[in-house]
């Protein structure tokens, strides 16, 4: 009688490997246009909903960004829910690739006299506008998980924020195991219509070999969000987008 065994074996794995497949969530890419039409629908609404819940992570950034000078990029400014909290001593530019949140954001400038506010803007976060090394600190708060390619967005950072200066993210990052990973991995699919991707791995952001990881910590409430500050290293060779395709 021949023993049978590997081929059992193998046949489990085949299995386990094909219910893992399906287990997978599917991941669904966002265009600019998808990403457009759903902050046109958030944007009557962002301040009271998912601006709300953001905030603790925002004021926490800016006050930390607050210790330093010069000039900042707040990439994603939205409806310029933070620009109330920078410091006076700094020019504070905002970018952001909805309109309507714009118009927000221009309207609380002229409201509250922001006048450290010099330039908002409408714009593509993988394809910014400025010259190299423009930037003191450049920070991108609940933007990495909307945009649709990442790796342009994190190379673009780096581009226009000087050697020696700060590169900041908050944002979600998620998780395998847990009941907010299972949560994660159900929304997947409908990144489309919330504008943004619950499944997005912290490896997705480690691709810049010129930002020097120099803190990471989760912020609260719950820790949903994370905080990462990169330091961009002084000898660093400008990367365009581009060349990393």
């Amino acid at each position: 009688m021949s023993d049978n065994k590997p081929s059992s074996f193998r046949a489990a794995a085949v299995r386990a490997g094909e219910q893992k497949r399906r287990s997978e969530p599917k991941i669904v890419q966002l265009d600019e246009g998808q990403v457009r039409d759903a902050y046109r629908r958030w944007a009557p609404v962002y301040d009271y909903t998912f601006g709300a819940v953001s905030t603790a992570g925002r004021r926490h950034a800016v006050e930390i960004i607050n210790g330093g000078a010069g000039r900042v990029l707040e990439v994603g400014v939205g409806t310029g829910l933070s620009l109330p909290n920078y410091k006076k001593h700094l020019d504070i530019v905002g970018i952001d690739l909805a309109p309507e949140m714009l118009e927000k954001a221009r309207e609380r400038v002229k409201t509250e006299n922001l006048t450290n506010v010099s330039g908002l803007h409408e714009m593509d976060a993988g394809n910014l506008s400025f010259p190299d090394n423009t930037f003191d600190t450049t920070v991108a708060m609940y933007v990495i998980t909307v945009v649709p390619e990442p790796t342009k967005v994190m190379l673009e950072l780096a581009r226009v924020t000087k050697p020696g200066g700060e590169v900041m993210l908050v944002n979600h990052f998620s998780q395998e195991e847990g009941v907010r990973g299972w949560v994660e991995r159900q929304m997947a699919p409908f990144a489309d219509l919330v504008g943004w991707h619950s499944v997005f791995d912290v490896s997705r952001v480690m691709v810049c070999p010129d930002l020097k990881l120099m803190d990471r910590k989760a912020l609260r409430p719950w820790g949903i969000f994370t905080m990462m500050r990169f330091r961009k290293e002084k000898d660093a060779a400008t990367v365009r987008p581009e060349a990393a395709e």
